[in-house]
């Protein structure tokens, strides 16, 4: 199964491309499943009405057909009922212990941050479809988006940090600890808890690092898109999530007598040759990453047939899972022979040196890219070396490291 993760700045139309991605698939004779969080008016004025009933796409998420696509709506307010109800109920002994009365699912109402976890829920289950051959998942504007696909790692780390595995295995001793400190130690249900969202964490983690996934993003090529745009690529950058093709969308026809169109368009065609560079990591946002145009229609879409009419674009579906760009390592550069350093090379296209910040901590890095900040291990020959320097050129970031002489092997 492929599926391809569409995302974009905020008004950019990635609904709407997403929509129409999965419709061509369609066309070509694969089963496509398209996951959203639009509402259901937006999805109908695009896809026109269901042609059949409700029914099980995958265990735990329900679709419903429209122009040939099984359309799954992510509801972040029911999918908050229904966890935090169970999360109640596994934990109603202890509520019982300190006299709590849990709430009812008519009382509560979604939190911030509940999307981003019913989104990640839902793209779990999609990728277990058993009969979908494309998952098309409408993901959410481009600074949210790269906040919920990095928030996997980093709440698995937190897991491990908060409560270790390890920990579990002293559950023996909790009793006459809790009687020495005369204080209840943590119940058999958080470690079990834990475990339980570690575990489902891991199957989202697993589905957006894999290689059958692949990321578009769609943008308006102008100034402020362009400014979005760099900003959100760095944040994938960061978290190694590789960006497949960026779709500029809404490029109005070149060669029109009216002068005002004519200079639309001539922005839209710099702003897009900006996007795709010349193949080096220094050249506009986004490198060596493909740019698809997609013509504008002089109005909104609505319907199959202008979302045919806009999926003409060559790549606008992946052919095979072969297109997709696997989430590589950062490699370690060996320059101790002639500069007695190993340097670690961390690609960050469109990286200005004022946005970047870097601290060791431990065995770890805390890399901060504007907005964004990521906390990554370091690989195992650079725990034994101190940080001795770090430079960005041409979107690279350059970090060297000197070897530690009470922790290095000494040569004979």
């Amino acid at each position: 199964m492929r599926i391809l993760l569409i995302t974009g700045p905020g008004g950019a139309g990635r609904t709407t491309v997403a929509a129409a991605t999965a419709l061509a698939a369609a066309g070509n004779g694969a089963r496509v499943l398209l996951l959203s969080g639009a509402p259901s008016d937006h999805l109908h004025a695009l896809l026109g009405e269901a042609s059949g009933e409700p029914a099980p796409a995958a265990p735990g998420l329900v679709a419903v057909p429209a122009a040939g696509v099984l359309v799954a709506r992510v509801d972040s307010g029911e999918e908050f009922r229904e966890e935090l109800v169970a999360l109640q109920e596994r934990g109603s002994a202890l509520l019982g212990m300190v006299g709590a009365r849990p709430l009812g699912a008519e009382e509560l109402t979604e939190l911030p941050g509940a999307e981003q976890f019913a989104l990640l829920r839902a793209l779990r289950r999609a990728a277990a479809a058993p009969d979908a051959d494309l998952v098309v998942v409408d993901l959410p504007p481009l600074p949210q988006a790269v906040a919920a696909l990095a928030l996997p790692a980093q709440l698995r780390r937190y897991l491990a940090r908060l409560l270790p595995a390890e920990r579990q295995a002293a559950r023996a001793l909790r009793p006459v600890l809790a009687q020495l400190a005369g204080v209840p130690m943590p119940a058999q249900w958080l470690y079990e808890a834990a475990a339980r969202w570690d575990e489902e964490l891991a199957a989202v983690q697993a589905v957006i690092e894999a290689g059958t996934t692949s990321l578009h993003v769609v943008a308006e090529p102008g100034p402020g898109a362009d400014a979005a745009l760099r900003t959100g690529l760095l944040g994938l950058a960061l978290e190694q999530l590789p960006v497949a093709a960026i779709v500029a969308n809404r490029m109005v026809p070149q060669g029109s007598p009216d002068p005002w169109l004519a200079g639309l368009a001539a922005q839209q065609e710099k702003y897009a040759a900006q996007w795709a560079g010349a193949g080096r990591p220094g050249d506009g946002a986004a490198g060596d990453v493909p740019v698809l145009p997609l013509g504008h229609l002089g109005r909104d879409p609505a319907g199959p047939d202008d979302l045919l009419r806009l999926a003409g674009a060559r790549g606008l579906v992946p052919r095979d899972p072969g297109d997709s760009r696997d989430r590589s390592a950062w490699p370690v550069e060996d320059r101790l022979a002639d500069d007695g350093v190993l340097v670690w090379v961390v690609p960050l296209p469109g990286a200005r040196k004022r946005d970047l910040d870097l601290v060791r901590r431990g065995d770890e890095l805390l890399l901060a890219a504007g907005p964004y900040r990521r906390i990554v291990p370091l690989p195992s020959v650079l725990r034994r070396c101190t940080v001795s320097g770090a430079a960005l050129a041409d979107g690279v970031l350059r970090i060297r490291f000197t070897p530690d002489p009470d922790l290095w092997p000494r040569r004979g």
